[in-house]
């Protein structure tokens, strides 16, 4: 069943009588199968590191905190069914968006709170959940007024955005048009293009005479980087969305990215951090989205002490307060207190049983949660092409909203 509130309302801002059972049951929604699949292991080390240092300070209540039995399946609704007969009270996941309806409408209808540490279609802020639908990962167009400040940072008076066809493409050019008017830059054009029919695009940018070109693509990023190339758009002129950075190397031209810059979603994970995840898991060699797991399943333990409640109703309706964000004036205030930011689950809970709310910041950054579970903090590694086409990590941008 699909919610019958608004999207942004429903438990985010409702107040809850608790109903729990005093154990807190966190699932996991492991849905990478294929080429994807190692995106499943870092999600699950940081989930069991979460846990594993939540039971490390007492649990929830005195008592351990369950992390459910994971399974790996593009049937994300039959998972969520599962977890949801399971008796979880929060689930986090999935990773891909367009598998996130499916389980949205499962789990908001078992009143289940919901936390991906993945998702970032832009279509999800406003799927009807009932209020019960979080997420850590930012939605694509929070990266908007990044690029458009990398223009400027590079000395560009107005930019053209070659963006490829689709959801991805239209909302984030759209984003990047009206960030770069905010900012004083001027936009030149905005074309798009299918994956390999990118000439067209190339030659109206190329005609705009732009100081900057920004690329929103996925899929058709390499052909459409070509065709600019051909254009005479390369190197510095170059600003690539998330969807666009690749290691390149020899599949471009020589220098044909030379100086082009490029962001992913996200914070560089700290050594401290890494060796955490590898003590759980040594096999791991990739950490895609640890952070935004780890800290999802902390907030949910977080956010269930302040409530004092396991429930995910109790849980859905302080997660704002305690992400850091701004409960709406319709919304429960409550858990009440001088916010005190905290970095781990024993911070936290020191701020509760000291009668503070607690604020957690953790390893992806500030989360902040707006009334659409979204985050209002978004952390950007910055990446820097040498003349060999391959990028190299050379700082970091940050992107903030008011919320709603």
């Amino acid at each position: 069943m699909t919610a019958c509130l608004g999207p942004a309302g429903g438990a985010r801002v409702g107040q809850a009588d608790a109903s729990g059972d005093g154990t807190l049951r966190i699932g996991l929604l492991l849905d990478n199968t294929g080429p994807q699949a190692f995106l499943n292991a870092p999600q699950l080390a940081a989930a069991k590191l979460a846990v594993k240092e939540i039971n490390a300070a007492g649990g929830h209540k005195g008592k351990p905190v369950e992390l459910l039995p994971a399974t790996v399946s593009e049937d994300t609704e039959g998972q969520a069914k599962a977890l949801a007969a399971a008796k979880a009270d929060v689930v986090i996941g999935p990773t891909d968006s367009s598998r996130a309806p499916g389980a949205i409408d499962v789990l908001s209808s078992a009143k289940i709170a919901m936390i991906s540490p993945a998702n970032t279609a832009g279509g999800l802020s406003t799927y009807d959940s009932n209020g019960y639908y979080f997420r850590t990962a930012a939605a694509d167009v929070a990266q908007a007024p990044v690029l458009a400040k990398l223009a400027k940072d590079g000395g560009a008076a107005s930019l053209a955005v070659v963006f490829e066809e689709g959801a991805y493409g239209k909302d984030v050019s759209a984003a990047v048009a009206a960030a770069a008017k905010e900012s004083g830059l001027g936009t030149a054009t905005v074309a798009g293009f299918t994956p390999g029919q990118a000439q067209q695009a190339a030659a109206a940018a190329k005609a705009a005479g732009p100081d900057a070109v920004v690329v929103v693509a996925r899929a058709g990023a390499q052909g459409a980087i070509a065709e600019l190339n051909n254009a005479g758009l390369a190197g510095k002129k170059l600003i690539l969305s998330d969807g666009a950075v690749n290691q390149y190397g020899p599949g471009l031209g020589s220098k044909a990215l030379d100086g082009t810059r490029g962001i992913l979603p996200g914070n560089f994970a700290s050594a401290h951090f890494q060796g955490e995840l590898v003590s759980v898991d040594p096999e791991l060699k990739d950490m895609t989205f640890a952070a935004e797991t780890y800290d999802a399943v902390n907030l949910a333990a977080v956010t269930a002490a302040a409530a004092q409640d396991d429930a995910g109703t109790s849980i859905a309706g302080s997660l704002i307060a305690v992400s850091g964000g701004t409960v709406p004036a319709s919304g429960d205030p409550a858990p009440s207190g001088e916010a005190v930011v905290c970095k781990n689950y024993q911070e936290c809970l020191d701020a509760v049983r000291a009668g503070n709310r607690p604020d957690y910041d953790g390893e992806s950054g500030p989360i902040r949660f707006d009334a659409n579970g979204d985050v209002t903090a978004a952390n950007y590694v910055l990446y820097t092409f040498g003349p060999d086409n391959t990028a190299v990590r050379t700082g970091s941008e940050t992107s903030t909203s008011a919320g709603t």
